[in-house]
């Protein structure tokens, strides 16, 4: 043997595992306590609380370089991390639209890091947990079970893969080989002009251009104008442009307006255009027993983005692109190189899921959705969607009953736009005023609120996506509103 091998043969070998699994074993059942304990009584804590300053010092903390007791590292998590969420799992959260999670699918999550399984593909459990998921999501939203999708990080990444088929399938050339700059006519895709950003990104990211993507106006009800769009289509068609692709909007992320899914799904048939849905607000309204017409059409859409961590309320993160066409899915991502390539049995025998968007390595997202739907159910998901539209209305109606505020636009679905308005004020005045409001309720630690910009103007906004939200929930909030409109009182003359 030579020295190095002598050498090596004298160093213990290590691992990650503990020493002593009793005691990790005991510390273990005790977080699983403090985590039940902390969704059981998530309603006593505050929406949202500031940091201390020795707190946020604590993470700038050089980088470790021996080992810790576990037991003092979870201590510092139960004092550190714990008491300061963003807050999107309380009931009184309603600032964005993100879901508000749920106990079987952060066990879920646990499971799945512990089996620990790389989801690119391959014949295992997991692999086939993901692809049930996916079916169950095409039948969730009546696609042909021939149709594909993969499971992603959420909804920009969602928009991106069903937008990227779009572009490869309506380029009139092999994008892939010879790249954006071969394409013989600029592409041009459609949207309203209350459109996420994401797909701005898109255009971006897939080589286009911000310019590519154009915003055709809203009529009243802030859904995208059809006979807009079929001019804009026609006038381009006419200056060179080759119109590919129109985006729908199912639940715009200002109020969650909903297109007119049906009547776009005709015209871009009609057009010859790939039909892409936004679905990642409002798409599960489909399993809602007395909302589901609202999105009809849905359908029918070449490509759809929804998000399982908003409506299924699945820890995050994890969105779903379902395509119809599963063969122009697969030609877009698919590549193949000699390392992974399929054999007829055995582990590599399996479907390889990176074929179908960007990653490689996918982690095992599907778990934590597959566990909670099989526990609760589809049609409880459906019944907590039509709950919260239900209790967004009911905003609504407190709202319009409030002489102190304002209701902006009414609801289209669980997004409820409004403002204070203690009279006489208007312009920047009344925005700071309604800011603040915003601000004060964040930091009592009352609820958490959003504002957006409507048609020019200024207001708060509730986007009401969570389970755990109750009808007195709301009665506080339009209390407390008062409350602070009236102590922040009005200010002299009004500006503009």
């Amino acid at each position: 043997m030579d020295a190095a091998h002598e050498t090596l043969g004298m160093v213990a070998e290590e691992t990650l595992d503990p020493s002593d699994w009793t005691d990790v074993q005991a510390l273990s059942h005790r977080i699983v306590d403090d985590a039940v304990a902390y969704l059981r009584d998530v309603r006593d804590r505050p929406v949202w609380q500031e940091m201390p300053g020795n707190v946020k010092a604590s993470f700038t903390a050089p980088l470790p370089r021996s080992p810790s007791s576990l037991t003092e590292i979870y201590g510092e998590v139960v004092e550190k991390v714990m008491p300061f969420p963003m807050g999107n799992i309380h009931p009184r959260f309603w600032s964005w639209y993100m879901g508000s999670s749920n106990f079987t699918g952060a066990l879920g999550d646990f499971l799945a890091a512990i089996q620990g399984s790389n989801l690119g593909g391959g014949n295992h459990a997991a692999a086939l947990v993901d692809g049930q998921v996916v079916n169950w999501c095409k039948e969730m939203l009546g696609f042909p079970a021939s149709a594909s999708g993969t499971l992603v990080s959420g909804g920009s990444m969602a928009n991106i893969i069903g937008l990227t088929v779009a572009r490869n399938t309506k380029a009139g050339i092999d994008v892939r080989e010879h790249g954006v700059a071969a394409i013989a006519k600029p592409l041009r895709f459609y949207g309203s002009d209350q459109l996420h950003s994401c797909h701005r990104k898109a255009m971006e990211a897939l080589g286009l251009g911000n310019r590519a993507l154009r915003r055709i106006s809203t009529d009243a009800d802030l859904r995208i104008d059809i006979e807009a769009l079929r001019s804009a289509i026609a006038e381009d068609r006419k200056a060179g442009y080759r119109p590919a692709c129109v985006i729908g909007n199912a639940g715009t992320v200002n109020t969650g307006a909903i297109d007119d899914l049906q009547a776009l799904a005709k015209l871009a048939h009609e057009e010859d255009l790939w039909f892409h849905v936004d679905g990642c607000i409002g798409a599960l309204i489909a399993i809602a027993p007395r909302n589901a017409h609202r999105v009809a059409g849905i359908e029918w859409a070449d490509s759809v983005a929804l998000d399982p961590h908003k409506w299924l309320h699945a820890p995050f993160e994890v969105g779903c692109a379902l395509v119809r066409d599963a063969l122009a899915h697969r030609n877009t991502f698919a590549v193949t190189p000699e390392y992974l390539e399929s054999t007829p049995r055995g582990l590599a025998s399996g479907q390889w899921l990176h074929d179908y968007g960007m990653q490689t390595t996918r982690g095992f997202r599907a778990l934590k959705v597959w566990i909670a739907l099989r526990e609760h159910g589809i049609e409880k998901f459906g019944r907590l969607i039509d709950q919260n539209i239900a209790q967004a209305g009911y905003l609504a109606d407190l709202i319009v009953d409030e002489p102190l505020l304002e209701l902006v636009v009414p609801p289209t679905v669980n997004i409820v736009c409004f403002r204070c308005q203690p009279g006489g004020m208007k312009g920047a005045a009344l925005k700071a005023f309604n800011t603040e409001i915003m601000l004060q309720l964040q930091e009592q630690g009352i609820a958490a609120l959003s504002d957006t910009t409507v048609r020019g103007e200024h207001c708060l906004r509730v986007a009401i996506n969570n389970h755990r939200t109750r009808r007195q929930d709301l009665d506080l909030l339009v209390r407390e509103l008062v409350r602070l409109a009236r102590g922040m009182g009005k200010p002299g003359a009004a500006s503009s």
